[in-house]
């Protein structure tokens, strides 16, 4: 990864981006692994981009642990009352059928995917909020159900930021914006967004604004069916179809949301005879990095799915195959079970330990004894509503990588 060529770019579709986001939501590299291999290659200032991205993830966290599961309603008032957002995601933009490039691209490359690039889930949450009045909270669970890097703190509190609700004014993009950065088959000229950012702004804040309707498909003329019988398209093979600027995309269906893992995951049930008397060091969905290294030479390392948390918080196939391919090559021993079973099961163990996570910060504490999350930036204490107020902060006193490092919690000093 060149830091400048990602300061330069990463706004562009096709920029120089890390694509480690999947890696990092489930744990297999941290924050401070990652900066330290950068660092390793060329230091940075603490100011520079790249750390300051990494400063967005952390923030995020911090808001999360602060607030908890208030993250989950709007944080503040929004351009509009909450009345006046729709529950529900309209059907043409859950099948990626609107005739608005940018949303349907976005839609088709989320699915054939589960990755979209950070500037597109802004396009696509910003359209969805204040161009089809889409309540942030519908957009935001659909989303974070199809992203294979889906993390409730920065997905929801993004979707917060882009709707007004957690920031100080909404995001708003026009078609300008998504020429400059995206490729053609994006571009939307003659659109509901081809237009300057103090109508769009007007637009936000009237409730009156109807919203678009669906272009509909072009109807084609008859033709003979040449084969009565033909094989049928599998989701997994279509592509996506580029086009110029106002094709649709061939249809890609809406990849289902499992509340369960897939049957050949290889998962058994919680068997509490597997653990009695011994150390055990739980991998979890958000933990799939390398084991610790002071674990006991007998202990049972143990892979667990909490049913309680997935049936809140479907994924998509891909994300459960992601997740389950790496936790089989940390351990054979995998359980999926309610957080009762676990517990029950884990009970006669000599001992348990995990590593902490938010999303499971409801069950896990009951489990195991829990050992912090390594993090990059100094905690801050002290409730910041903003990005900028905890920055300041944050950072207060660190001038470049290699001090941000010293400071961290998952990277030691360097020796005198």
């Amino acid at each position: 990864m060149r830091p400048e060529a990602y300061a330069r770019s990463r706004n562009a579709l096709d920029g120089a981006v890390t694509g480690l986001s999947p890696y990092l939501t489930h744990g297999l590299v941290t924050l401070p692994q990652v900066l330290a291999g950068v660092s390793a290659v060329q230091p940075l200032p603490v100011l520079h981009k790249f750390i300051f991205e990494l400063g967005w993830r952390a923030y995020f966290r911090h808001v999360w642990a602060q607030r908890g599961d208030g993250i989950l309603q709007s944080l503040h008032a929004g351009p509009l009352p909450e009345s006046a957002y729709r529950r529900e995601l309209p059907a043409e933009v859950r099948a990626g059928r609107t005739g608005l490039p940018v949303v349907d691209r976005a839609v088709q490359t989320l699915y054939a995917s589960g990755h979209l690039h950070n500037h597109a889930r802004m396009w696509l949450a910003s359209a969805l909020v204040h161009l089809y009045r889409v309540h942030w909270r519908a957009g935001a669970d659909w989303l974070y159900a199809h992203l294979l890097d889906g993390d409730l703190a920065s997905n929801h509190l993004s979707w917060q930021w882009v709707a007004g609700t957690g920031s100080r004014k909404p995001y708003l993009f026009n078609a300008e914006n998504v020429a400059r950065y995206a490729p053609p088959d994006w571009h939307s000229p003659g659109s509901p967004i081809d237009c300057g950012y103090d109508e769009l702004d007007r637009r936000a804040r009237d409730a009156t604004v109807p919203v678009p309707v669906p272009v509909p498909d072009p109807v084609p003329d008859p033709v003979p069916d040449p084969d009565p019988d033909p094989v049928p398209v599998i989701p997994a093979q279509a592509g996506i179809q580029a086009g110029s600027g106002a094709d649709l995309f061939d249809p890609l269906p809406e990849p289902l949301l499992l509340t369960a893992p897939p049957a050949d995951l290889g998962l058994a049930a919680p068997d509490p005879a597997a653990l009695a008397g011994r150390d055990v060091w739980l991998v979890h969905p958000w933990s799939l990095g390398e084991l610790p290294a002071d674990l006991p030479a007998d202990a049972v390392v143990l892979g667990v799915y909490l049913a309680d948390f997935h049936r809140a918080w479907p994924w998509a196939e891909r994300r459960w195959r992601f997740v389950g391919r790496r936790m089989a090559e940390l351990t054979p021993l995998r359980w999926w079970g309610s957080a009762a079973e676990l517990t029950q099961a884990l009970s006669g163990a000599r001992r348990v330990q995990a590593l902490g996570d938010p999303h499971l910060a409801r069950w896990l504490p009951r489990m195991a004894q829990l050992r912090p999350a390594p993090t990059l930036f100094p905690p801050v204490e002290r409730r910041c509503d903003s990005f900028s107020q905890w920055w300041t902060r944050a950072t207060r006193g660190l001038v470049s990588s290699t001090d941000l490092l010293a400071r961290s919690s998952g990277h030691p000093p360097a020796p005198p």
